[in-house]
Formats: structure tokens, C-alpha cells, sequence
């Protein structure tokens, strides 16, 4: 079909007449390969729309010929809007819908461009046009029914650490014969491997794919049919890419060759705010951006229309600690506004006490409550800064995830704690009657209600009568007698000891935390990291059923109809937005930089961390606080903490320290600092150190005040392997260490 170009009078300083001259020239960089270096608040949204507006403008291609790909269905609807929006101020035309001009442009996000492609030439592979896209829960079900055929344990191999495996190598384009190749030389079986090809099979046999297979699928068929990669590469005369940062590794292969002809393609990213290494992307797809495409031109969009002075040169000051990146400096032509406040608590109690005093003055100030967010490292946190709130009556959401209160984890504990207390409580035992996992099928559980029906009593009576007259069989009588005598116990335990630590005998005992530590996936973690906060919060109080009282209160008074409220976030979350006031918390060691981040990526991750320190800072535009706390009760200990490195890392002529306290001692001097640090974790411990150098400890129980009790595996001068019993492998140093 033959595509006639409209015709348009052309006025270029109508939209190029706005930018500035980096991003004009980003624009007018039309041929060949360039990498727009796109700083956080530097208007890289604008640079790509109105790229693509000039394209259609300037007759280089009719609107078909024009691929742009993002990463979320609202950027590209945010994309084409804006693209609209500038055809009309921009040209007169006859008779002509801005709409019209841009509908046959393939602008969408990598799995919907992918799923067009494969549903034009799938049928080379073996699909028909009308193929299924499972999703996640259908491909959970999937995985755990192929492992029921192959007699595989889901106990022992969680079907969830399957998919991801299966996921990760589909996100490196890696089909289970590429697997296989690259696993040669390895004797072990591997199941996963197993799985991932039976996967396949069933999937193709029921004409359907997952996400994965909608890039998966696209690179086989431009590998194996080059005449089809030919086709489609011709098709698209300019290649635009939204957030090339955060790409993984079949989606820069895919990339790669669409551009393999004319090599037309505009990446707009930034390095700097590649976060998301944990789910598959490889900040070196745009590191090496200048390798892959010899000559490719480079524009970096520095100055910021977004943050005052200060707070981009701490993000500026943070960033260039990283050896991992192209480099870049943002600036901005407004006042330096005020210097980042950096508070110092006590505690992590202070800490939200601190936060909550500063949103009531800031709204004093007619600073909207919807213009102040809190973001935290980790998910567990957010439930100090939610209690505060409903305290103070601040209204407040969690964006990116459900209240702390809300989360299915803790839904499923405090459902525990509602049965013990209360065994009627027939709500509570169907929620954890089969979590984790006893084998209750639908048919014991309707034995369940008809006893209890006839009966006029509640399920647990019902279960106990039936039980007593041996009328429940094989796996189901054996399990819920266990649990019933469990349930039992754990109540006699509420008049015993305190209500955090009944709770955790009920999670462990009851199988619950293991079936999250089996799991072994990032999601799984935090979860664990968040029953330990509900831990935490009911050592603040006398007894289970004080407890559920204040969580039934708190769940009744959240306001979800005001549109007025401050948001709470992890750093991850906040990726994108921006906001009045920021409050940044938890900048303390072993919580940010995240432990666990250090401990498996090493400098990669160090780096990853310290770009997220980057993307919150530079989440503030007009003001900013740093928050860290001397003591933080995790797993149910209390903590010492010393300030995060990344506050080391801050300029000092853009920051006031707002009291004394661990970091006050900052503009006394690095040195200074570091030996107070030393002073205060050292007066903090839990007791003074037992450790002497020559000491025979292998074998020996000790105590670590962060990592709680374990054993001695191996000593090398001052520092010990420990095998802990909650943390698994550590190598501390012997100081902090004691006999247990």
C-alpha cells in the first residue's frame, strides 16, 4: 500500500526554537547512530518527541517508517500525545488529524513492538497469528505442572526459583539450546534446564508464548530467517529508544539488528540512573554504545530544569565516585535554593518522629502534602513512617506497593496470631489452613464446612470433632492434627512470653519463613525482611490482642479517597518523579548500600547502590533531607548503625547538618569522623568484646551484635568466618564479636 505524505507548511523554530542548543542538536542529529546522555531533569521526554515530530516534519519518513520504543505503556501514550500536541502548533494543515498522521507509527514498549512482529511472522516458527500471551500466574501453573510430571519436589525446588531461572536466560536471549551450549562441561543435571525445554515444548504445542518469548521469539526468527530481519529492518527508517539504560540483554540484541542496515538509531538514557541490574539490565549496553556503533555521535543534556544548585551538586559530588559511567555534570541557571539538611537520630523511631514534624511544618508552609515524599531502601521501612502518619493524621500512600498492613505476608501472619487468640475465628483458619503448603485439598475443606455446618460451631471445632472420630484420612488427618495441637500450644504461649516472641516461634514453627527462605528470590527477601519488622512492631506492645486491636484501627481509618497525601516509596519506585520536598532515610551501612548488594555484585553493585542515591537526590526540587538513625532494630535486634558511606561522598558547602550527633563530626575532618564512627559503634555494642588475638575459637558459639548468634567457621588474624544461624555465612572482624 502506497503512503502519501501530507502536505504541511513547515515553521522549524516553532519547536526547535524551545530547546536548548544540547538538545537541538539531539534533535537535528538525524543519521546514524546517536547516544543522547540524558541527565535526570534535563528534558530527554522532549528531546524524543519532538526528534520524532521533526522526522514526520521534515519529510525523512512517513509515520510507518518511524519505530519508538519504551519502556511502560504510559510513556508511550505520554509520547504520542506530546508528539500530536507539536504536529499541531507546529504546521498548518488541510483537513488533516494530528491523530491520523501519527497512527501508523510503531511506538509502543518492547513486548507490544515484539508481539506485532511475531504475530506478522510466526507462523515461520511454528505459531499462528491469534497465539495466547500467558501471564505470570499462568506460567507458575504451567512450571509446577510439568514438574508434577517429572516427579520433581516443589518443596525441594520452589516452582517461583524455576520461572525466574527460565526468565533470566529468556532476558539474555538465550533459547534451552543456547543454555545447553554454554552449560557444556558441567556434569551435573540441571533441572532447570530440563524444565526450561519441556516449557517450550508445551507452550509452542498450545500456541502460546510468555513475555519473554515475545523478544525470545522475535531474535530466532531474525537469526534463523534473515530475508524476514531484511524485511523488517528495511521497514523502519529511524529507531528511537526511551531509557536505553535500562536494557537487557535481548533487548540490545534486538536493537542491534533492526539497525543493521541503515544503523539510524537514537538511544536516550542515562547511565547514571541505571537501577535495575537485579531484574536483567546491563548497564554496559550503553557504556559501550560508541563501540557498537563506530562514529556514533554522543550529545549530553546537562542543564536541569528540576532541582536547585545544591541538590545537583550532591547528586554530581555522589555519581562521580563511580568508575562505571560515560560522565556527565548537571547545572542549572537558578538560584542554589537551600542547602540539604542532614539529620542525625537516635533511632529509627526518631527518625519518623523527625519526619513527621518536618511535613507538618512544611505544609504550615502551603507546601501540598502531595508534593512531599519519603522514600527508604527497603520495603520493611515504610511501616515507622506509616504509624507516624496515621499518629499525626497525615494523610499518606504507598506508591508501588500496598501499606505495610496490607502486604500478603503480613495478612498471613497476623491471620496466625488472630487464630491463636481467637479459634473461632473461622476467616483466619482459611487463610492459613494451607499456607504454607499441608496437602488440604478442596475436598477435606468442604468435609470442614458441612461438619461445621451440622455442628453450628466453627471450622477449628469442626476439625477437632472430626479428628476425634478419626473420620479425616491419610495426608489431610495427619497435617491438621498437627496443626490443631500447634494452634493449641501457640495460645498457651500468649500468657507466657511476650507477643513478638510467640509470633516467631508460630513463623517458624508453623513452616511459614521457610517457605519464603526456599524461594530464594529478591521478592521472597523481602518479605522475610518484613515479618521481621512486624516482629518488631509487636515487641511495642503487651499482648497479641492489644495488637490486633491497633491493626484493626490503623486498616479502618486509611484515607484512600484524598488525592492530597504524602507518598512513600522505595528508591526503586521513585525512578521517574519528582517532588517538592524529599526526604531520603535509612542512609546507614548495611541497609544503604544495601548488604546483600554488596555482598553478591561486590564493586557492581556498590556502584548500582550509589546510582540510586543518585536517583533520589535528584527525585527533590526545591528541598532535600538526609536521614540516618544510630540504632535500627532489624530481625528483631537492635542494630548500631554508622552513616552510610554516600554521606561521606556529599560536598560539604551544600549541606547543614542540623544537630549534633554521629555526623557532625564531618566538619571536623574525615579523620575525625571516621574515629568517632569507630567510638560510638564501639560504646553501642551489645558488650565489650571477648576476643583475644591467638584465641583457639573455631567451633565456638559467639555473638555478632548485627548478625546475632553463630559459629566459628575459620580465623584469619583478626577477621572470622561465622556461619550464622539467621544470616547465613559472614567474615567479620573478631572485635565485634563475643563468646556466646
Amino acid at each position: 500500500m502506497t503512503i502519501t505524505a501530507p502536505e504541511i507548511n513547515i515553521n522549524l523554530p516553532s519547536y526547535l526554537d524551545v530547546l536548548n542548543p544540547a538538545q537541538r542538536a539531539a534533535v537535528e542529529a538525524t543519521e546514524g547512530p546517536v547516544l543522547v546522555l540524558a541527565g535526570a531533569g534535563t528534558g530527554k521526554t522532549r528531546v524524543l518527541t519532538t526528534r520524532i515530530a521533526h522526522l514526520l516534519m521534515s519529510k525523512r519518513a512517513f509515520p510507518g517508517q518511524i519505530l519508538a520504543v519504551t519502556f511502560t505503556n504510559k510513556a508511550a501514550r505520554e509520547m504520542v500525545e506530546r508528539v500530536q500536541h507539536l504536529l499541531l502548533d507546529g504546521v498548518q494543515m488541510d483537513n488533516i488529524n494530528p491523530a491520523d498522521v501519527t497512527q501508523g507509527m510503531w511506538l509502543g514498549t518492547f513486548h507490544s513492538i515484539g508481539a506485532r512482529i511475531l504475530r506478522r511472522y510466526g507462523e515461520a516458527i511454528g505459531l499462528t497469528s491469534s497465539f495466547t500471551i500467558l501471564d505470570a500466574d499462568d506460567q507458575l501453573r504451567l512450571v509446577k505442572q510439568l514438574m508434577a510430571e517429572m516427579d520433581i519436589d516443589t518443596k525441594q525446588t520452589p516452582a517461583k526459583g524455576i520461572l525466574d531461572i527460565i526468565q533470566s536466560w529468556k532476558d539474555r536471549g538465550l533459547t534451552p539450546a543456547k543454555v545447553s551450549t554454554e552449560q557444556q562441561g558441567n556434569p551435573q543435571p540441571n533441572t532447570a534446564l530440563k524444565l526450561y525445554e519441556r516449557y517450550q515444548e508445551r507452550l509452542l504445542r498450545s500456541n502460546a508464548v510468555d513475555f519473554g518469548d515475545l523478544l525470545l521469539h522475535n531474535l530466532t526468527l531474525f537469526s534463523e530467517y534473515p530475508d524476514i530481519l531484511q524485511e523488517v529492518s528495511q521497514r523502519f527508517r529511524y529507531i528511537l529508544v526511551d531509557e536505553y539504560q535500562d536494557t537487557n540483554v535481548a533487548q540490545y540484541i534486538w536493537l542491534r539488528l533492526l539497525a543493521i542496515g541503515h544503523k539510524n538509531i537514537c538511544c536516550v538514557g542515562d547511565d547514571d540512573q541505571s537501577i535495575y541490574g537485579w531484574r536483567g539490565a546491563e548497564v554496559g549496553n550503553i557504556l559501550k554504545f560508541e563501540n557498537d556503533f563506530p562514529g556514533a555521535e554522543v550529545v549530553r543534556l546537562e542543564q536541569n530544569y528540576r532541582s536547585t544548585g545544591h541538590i545537583l551538586a550532591a547528586a554530581s559530588a555522589i555519581i562521580s565516585h563511580n568508575e562505571s559511567r560515560l560522565g556527565k555534570t548537571l547545572w542549572t541557571d537558578t538560584d542554589g535554593g537551600e542547602p540539604i539538611r542532614i539529620k542525625s537520630a537516635w533511632d529509627d523511631q526518631e527518625e519518623a518522629r523527625f519526619v513527621g514534624e518536618e511535613v507538618e511544618a512544611a505544609q504550615r508552609d502551603r507546601v501540598p502534602l502531595s508534593e512531599m515524599a519519603v522514600l527508604v531502601r527497603a520495603g520493611f521501612q515504610t511501616r515507622g513512617f506509616e504509624e507516624r502518619f496515621l499518629t499525626l493524621g497525615i494523610p499518606y500512600r504507598v506508591v508501588g506497593g500496598l501499606r505495610f498492613y496490607e502486604r500478603m505476608e503480613i495478612r498471613d501472619a497476623i491471620a496466625y496470631l488472630r487464630i491463636i487468640t481467637q479459634p473461632r475465628d473461622d476467616l483466619a483458619f482459611e487463610r492459613i489452613i494451607n499456607t504454607p503448603k499441608r496437602g488440604i485439598g478442596k475436598a477435606t475443606l468442604e468435609q470442614l464446612h458441612t461438619q461445621a455446618r451440622q455442628m453450628n460451631a466453627s471450622l477449628t471445632e469442626a476439625t477437632n470433632a472430626l479428628l476425634q472420630a478419626g473420620s479425616l484420612k491419610g495426608k489431610a488427618n495427619n497435617t491438621l492434627g498437627v496443626l490443631m495441637q500447634d494452634i493449641e500450644r501457640w495460645g498457651r504461649l500468649c500468657g507466657d512470653i511476650p507477643p513478638n516472641e510467640v509470633t516467631e516461634q508460630v513463623l517458624e514453627q508453623s513452616g511459614y519463613n521457610d517457605m519464603w527462605r526456599n524461594e530464594k528470590t529478591i521478592e521472597a527477601q523481602g518479605r522475610l525482611e518484613n515479618l521481621q519488622e512486624l516482629l518488631r512492631a509487636l515487641s511495642e506492645f503487651e499482648s497479641i490482642t492489644e495488637f490486633l486491636e491497633h491493626v484493626g484501627l490503623v486498616t479502618d481509618t486509611m484515607d484512600t479517597d484524598n488525592q492530597d497525601m504524602v507518598s512513600i516509596m522505595t528508591l526503586h519506585a521513585a525512578k521517574g518523579l519528582e517532588f517538592h520536598t524529599v526526604f531520603l532515610t535509612g542512609w546507614e551501612e548495611g541497609l544503604f548500600p544495601h548488604q546483600r548488594a554488596l555482598d553478591e555484585s561486590g564493586t557492581r553493585g556498590l556502584e548500582e547502590e550509589r546510582r540510586l542515591a543518585y536517583v533520589g537526590i535528584t527525585r527533590a526540587k526545591h528541598t532535600l533531607y538526609i536521614c540516618h538513625a544510630a540504632n535500627r532494630r532489624i530481625y528483631n535486634q537492635w542494630q548500631s548503625s554508622i552513616p552510610s558511606r554516600f554521606l561521606d561522598e556529599l560536598p560539604e558547602g551544600h549541606i547543614d547538618i542540623l544537630d549534633g550527633g554521629v555526623y557532625a563530626s564531618r566538619a571536623k575532618g574525615p579523620s575525625l569522623f571516621q574515629k568517632e564512627i569507630e567510638t560510638i559503634f564501639s560504646e553501642s555494642s551489645r558488650a565489650e568484646p571477648r576476643y583475644q588475638a591467638g584465641s583457639n575459637l573455631l567451633g565456638k558459639r559467639v555473638f555478632h551484635m548485627k548478625f546475632g548468634y553463630g559459629k566459628v567457621i575459620s580465623e584469619n588474624g583478626g577477621n572470622l568466618e561465622i556461619s550464622f544461624e539467621k544470616a547465613g555465612r559472614k567474615k567479620v572482624m573478631a572485635d565485634y564479636v563475643e563468646l556466646a
